[in-house]
């Protein structure tokens, strides 16, 4: 044993530099405990002692889980007892220590003692520079351990750089994969060909999700990798579409918030979407409401509901079926902090407009509340200054708030002054620039017929179902609901 001990201590140095900083690491506390030891014993770790019977083995672990409980690590469960440990106490000193200074604690390791079976020279340092060099810092490596202990015993080449090269292949940026790593450790124990391919595979071919947008999904939302089709995503898809949502448009809604895919169907979504039911929305008015505000599924919207409900009867004087109105065309309103909301309510109060009429304006357009009280005051003194018209016109048409000044209601006023054209705030203000225009070349103002309904950020739904874009194309129901999301 002599000879090969010697010629294991001449080949370390060499190891040392091929293995990295990690290694210097085990080399420096091999030097520093065999120091004082006689140079027979000085053999590295590369070998787990003699070969020994049944009876030696038996006692080995005996005293190798003594060892362990005296340094503070427990085995409740026995995991040990089914594992290889080394038979050389010294070796697994090396292992306990290593493992204490990558910043894992002794209760760390009694939560999973399964660590202290991997071989720090065939897994650990492996995997650990592995890591390093794909991003994570070693100021992060503990908790990445911690998070997923398991990826300690995997291989760098069989198990971990194919999951790797699987999210560079869904286009998921270089500098992107520790971060994907870090809040998903546990997607490296996932099979590429298995649930990472299928779960990508329906959201592309079978809900429509765009194939470069996945690459992004993944960096924000990398958790959708390790759900299962059958029991998680296309029950979840399926019923969300159930309620009238066109699947394209679930595709767009989960290319920007694929975290929806991971609500809890059954304690989460369904509950949501009766309790928006029960506070009077209308089954009808279900889709655009999910549209608008995806995240309203994954809320404690029962609470929410209840508290702005009675919120809006006690200081807005607006009775429940207002306000189910009003969260029908902005469900944000039941995440809006009820001080913003009450800042452009009295703004209006302090004008002398009456709290039936102001608990009016806000049914009709909710958006009100979502205005900042600058340029509500700019707006109502253009109104009164320049345009003199009664308040009573601002009563019936609260939409002119929410039209920037200077961009739309200054110049399209002006051209509406400079042709002697008197006609009302909705009639100059809600259509597109190229209907605007049509409207000033013709020879005569269109009759009483009710203008388009007003949808904030996006289409306007003229009458007949006859739609109004800025480049007047032919577009599919499901494009005109996706654009008449409201993006806060």
């Amino acid at each position: 044993m002599l000879p090969l001990a010697r010629a294991l201590r001449s080949l370390a140095p060499a190891a040392v530099a091929r293995e990295g900083p990690l290694l210097a690491w085990l080399s420096s506390a091999r030097s520093a405990s065999s120091a004082a030891a006689p140079p027979e014993y000085e053999m590295p770790s590369v070998t787990w002692g003699v070969i020994q019977g049944r009876k030696e083995r038996l006692v080995s672990r005996v005293l190798a889980l003594d060892f362990l409980r005296s340094a503070g690590v427990s085995d409740p469960a026995g995991e040990l007892e089914a594992v290889e440990l080394p038979s050389s106490l010294e070796v697994l000193q090396e292992r306990l220590d290593f493992l204490l200074r990558l910043g894992l604690s002794t209760d760390d390791l009694s939560d999973y003692p399964l660590l202290l079976a991997c071989s720090l020279r065939k897994n650990v340092i492996p995997v650990l520079s592995y890591l390093e060099k794909l991003g994570v810092t070693r100021a992060r490596l503990a908790a990445f351990v911690r998070a997923y202990p398991a990826c300690l015993h995997a291989s760098v080449a069989v198990d971990l750089s194919p999951v790797v090269k699987a999210l560079r292949g869904l286009d998921v940026d270089r500098q992107d994969i520790p971060r994907v790593l870090e809040r998903y450790p546990d997607v490296l124990g996932l099979k590429p060909d298995g649930t990472i391919s299928t779960s990508v595979a329906y959201l592309v071919g079978i809900v429509g999700v765009a194939p470069r947008d996945i690459g992004p999904m993944v960096t924000h939302y990398p958790f959708f990798l390790g759900m299962r089709v059958g029991t998680k995503i296309k029950p979840l898809c399926d019923y969300i579409t159930s309620l009238g949502l066109p699947m394209r448009i679930l595709a767009r809604i989960l290319e920007k918030r694929p975290y929806i895919l991971g609500y809890d169907l059954e304690e989460m979504v369904k509950p949501n979407v009766e309790a928006l039911l029960s506070f009077g929305i209308q089954k009808e008015a279900l889709p655009l409401v999910i549209a608008q505000y995806p995240t309203i599924l994954g809320l404690p919207l029962k609470a929410k509901l209840a508290a702005q409900q009675y919120f809006f009867n006690l200081k807005l004087q607006i009775d429940p079926d207002g306000f189910a109105r009003a969260v029908e065309k902005l469900p944000q309103l039941v995440s809006l902090n009820q001080n913003v909301i009450l800042k452009p309510v009295e703004f209006l109060r302090g004008r002398g407009i009456s709290n039936e009429d102001v608990a009016r304006m806000v049914v009709r357009c909710p958006q009100l509340l979502l205005q900042r009280i600058e340029l509500m005051k700019n707006s109502l003194y253009f109104f009164k200054s320049e345009m003199k018209r009664p308040m009573s016109e601002l009563l019936e048409y609260p939409e002119y708030f929410t039209y920037s000044l200077e961009s739309r209601i200054k110049p399209r006023y002006m051209r509406v002054t400079s042709k002697g054209i008197r006609c009302s705030l909705d009639w100059f203000l809600n259509c597109s620039d190229l209907r605007f225009e049509e409207r000033m070349r013709g020879d005569f103002i269109e009759g009483d017929a009710p203008g388009p309904s007003f949808t904030m950020g996006g289409k306007l739904q003229m009458p007949g179902s006859q739609l109004v874009s800025d480049d007047d194309n032919e577009d599919t129901d499901d494009e005109v609901l996706y654009r008449r999301t409201v993006m806060l």
